[in-house]
Formats: structure tokens, sequence, C-alpha cells
């Protein structure tokens, strides 16, 4: 099997470092100091599971690469509609774009079913730009349950969780998502193929929807934004009209909103990837979170005020943060 990671950060630097110690021929896209560090002394995976280093193939070019089985893309999906040229010379008629991606996909809808077959989020799709790129019919759907730091150039700190979902847009059992799941478990990560993984999808944006934009705007960790009474309120109230929009386009995730406020809360005094790209002056991955949401109500009739108020005063701070 041979894969490129397209956007080998943190996320994507430690999944290929677990699919080359598994065998797989393995090519992963960076640049800059982090590409110099794991082209010198491959990628360092610091781990409570264990330590170890893989030294996969790095390089800035994907045309050194050629096409492969698997595009692991490890890019933020407001990066997805200009990657064409880096991710082109990786394409054969079937490779398979594996995207490691917060929020609704481009290719939510896509063999979806039912009345909004094919629908396109103008959010995260606008004007058809990613769908261009990134052609739906290749996409396996994967939720990351991992939770990952580039501690150094070359330098992953793995801090919990191992799970990454993977799953068709038309809910099939596909060969594809088997060879790829058995490579990532082969390496040491859990990678279950799930039918309905729109619920897994749902289940992960509960958190990212709410924590996600809150954490920046107060500049507040997980465990500061549960202990808050008046935050933690406000969070409840998002989760709930999340689920409502879920449950109008027929999915109904198996997750109570305190089951969901409990487990962010054990998480401690973690910082958002959100609060960390405004720290670091990155834009904000607002998008597909959020004004995906509320796009997605505005079609199914589905009452949103509060969503809708923390995403325009979210937005004003996404926009002010790439001026």
């Amino acid at each position: 099997m041979k894969v490129a990671v397209l956007g080998a950060g943190a996320i994507g630097a430690y999944v290929g470092a677990a699919l080359h110690r598994a065998g797989a021929d393995v090519h992963l896209v960076a640049r800059g100091p982090h590409l110099a560090a794991m082209r010198q002394h491959g990628v360092r995976v610091l781990s409570p599971r264990g330590d170890f280093t893989a030294r996969a193939h790095a390089t800035d070019d994907p045309a050194d690469i050629g096409p492969v089985d698997f595009v692991f893309l490890g890019l933020k999906a407001h990066s997805y509609a200009a990657c064409g040229p880096l991710i082109e010379p990786l394409l054969h008629e079937s490779t398979a774009v594996v995207a490691a991606q917060n929020g609704i996909p481009w290719w939510y809808f896509h063999r979806h079913g039912g009345p909004h077959e094919g629908h396109r989020v103008e959010s995260v799709d606008p004007g058809g730009a990613v769908s261009a790129v990134l052609a739906p019919e290749r996409a396996v759907g994967c939720v990351v349950y991992a939770a990952t730091e580039l501690e150094d150039p070359g330098v992953v700190r793995h801090l919990e969780g191992t799970r990454f979902s993977v799953g068709e847009p038309d809910r099939s059992r596909s060969a594809r998502c088997a060879a790829f799941s058995e490579a990532m478990v082969a390496g040491g990560l859990k990678c279950p193929v799930e039918p309905e993984l729109r619920a897994d999808i749902w289940i992960k944006l509960l958190g990212n929807i709410s924590f996600n934009p809150i954490s920046a705007l107060a500049r507040a960790t997980m465990r500061e934004m549960c202990l808050h009474g008046g935050t933690r309120r406000v969070i409840e109230i998002m989760m709930t009209e999340t689920l409502s929009v879920a449950a109008a386009l027929g999915c109904e995730p198996d997750i109570s909103v305190e089951r969901r406020l409990a487990g962010a809360e054990r998480v401690g005094d973690h910082r958002t990837s959100t609060l960390q790209d405004l720290e670091r002056g990155k834009p904000l991955e607002l998008d597909v979170l959020l004004a995906a949401v509320v796009e997605l109500a505005d079609i199914t009739g589905v009452p949103v005020p509060t969503l809708r108020t923390v995403h325009a005063i979210s937005d004003l701070l996404a926009l002010r943060t790439a001026a």
C-alpha cells in the first residue's frame, strides 16, 4: 500500500508514522523546519503508549512521490480548495482521499439519499471549489479522536486517543476502507469502519462547534469552560441546537449533551485547536464547524438562535485574525 500524507503536521505525521511502522510505503508532504527535521531524523513520536521513530520519505514536492493508493489529507479544511497543484500528482484512477477533517465535510450529501441528496454546503464548498479539486467519489470520511501536538519540528507529542473512524459516504463496507483500516490497526491505531460515519461526525462536532469558538472568544481551556456556569450553559444550548439539526437530517447520534460535557471536562486544561490557531495568528477553522451547521439549519428550518449569535461574534474574530 502506497500512502501520501498531504499536510504532515501533528495528526498527519502521527498517522504516517504509524502506517510506516505497519510496513506501508509512506510519503510525508510538509515544508519548512518540520520537513527538514523529518528528512534528517524521521518522525519522532512521543506517546504514553511508547515512543518510536519512523523514517518515512519526506518531501515538499508531491511530484517526487507520484500516484498513490491513499492520500491522507491532514490539511485544514480552509486549504482544500487551493490544494489542487499538490494533490494532482498523487492521483491515479482509483486513489482514495481520506480526509481527517473536523466539522461538516464537503462530501456530506454525496450518496446521502433523501431530499438533500447531492446538496452542496456552500460554507465548506463555496461555488463547488472543493469538489472540483477533491471529487466526492474519491472521499473516504475520517473522524479523528486522537489528540496530538507538534512539540518541535519533526517531533509529535501524542496526548491521548488512537481512534480514527472511517466510512464511505454511501454507507457501504468497501474494500478500500477495509484495507486502510487494516493498515492503521497494524500500525497500532484503532480504525473501525463505520457505515453510519455521519453519526460520528455529529458526535465530534458537538464539542468542536461549541468549545472551539467559545475557547477563542474567552481565551479559555476546556476545564475552565466546563466549570464556569454561564459558559457551560451556553455550550449546553449550542450542543442541543446542533443535535436538533442532525435529527432534522435523519441522523440521531447515540450521545447525550451531559455525557459530551463530562468527557470534555475530563480533558482538563487543554487548549482547543482554534484557540491554538488564534494564539499563533493562523486562520480560524470555523466555517466547517459553525457556519456549516447554521446553513444546514436554514435548509431544514431548525431554529438555532444561540449558534447564530456565537457564529456572528466568532466570525468577526476570524475576519480580524485573517486581516
